[in-house]
């Protein structure tokens, strides 16, 4: 039995789902998103737009392990099209900056050179400050990629922690030299 796969999804008021084939299509306040789910493994039950609950149809190996993810997919889309996804990319180190420039964003991390990252559809960055990132969007996945993208751009040293790093992340420090 999977743990996740037993809880039941709520649906928010303001959200829609809708089953068409194999396809659930969630639709809210933020956007659309659409998950495949193999209707001919898993029971898909929507109980009267309040919440969506997912039974495996045989136990056996093969759904177990795909019963909680599929869950999880599902959850991430309802949860992105009601609330949405974000990340806090915070850039420490001298004359670390960032800046908007239409759709690229320009940022000085150092190098002889600034770096321009292309910002792709369906994603929004917001420098708050020079130094702070607020990347949001309705896909949990293409969130969490372009932030780990950003932040492999220059990732934080263990001396004196300059480098791009999520807020709230603990970077491991080293201490330096002895005489």
């Amino acid at each position: 039995m999977s743990k996740i796969g037993k809880i039941s999804i709520q649906i928010p008021e303001k959200v829609k789902v809708l089953l068409s084939g194999n396809t659930v299509n969630v639709e809210g306040p933020l956007g659309k998103q659409s998950v495949n789910v193999d209707l001919e493994m898993f029971d898909l039950n929507i109980n009267e737009g309040k919440d969506i609950s997912i039974k495996p149809k045989k136990l056996d190996d093969d759904s177990k392990r795909l019963w909680g993810m599929n869950r999880s997919l599902l959850n991430n889309a309802i949860v992105g099209a009601s609330s949405g996804y974000e990340k806090i990319l915070e850039l420490t180190g001298v004359g670390f900056r960032a800046s908007l420039k239409g759709k690229v964003l320009n940022m000085q991390l150092g190098f002889s050179h600034d770096i321009n990252f292309d910002i792709p559809e369906g994603i929004k960055i917001v420098v708050e400050k020079q130094t702070t990132l607020k990347i949001s969007g309705t896909n949990k996945q293409q969130v969490g990629m372009i932030a780990s993208q950003i932040k492999s751009i220059r990732p934080p040293e263990p001396y004196k922690g300059k480098g791009i790093k999520e807020q709230g992340q603990y970077i491991l420090r080293k201490e330096g030299k002895k005489k």
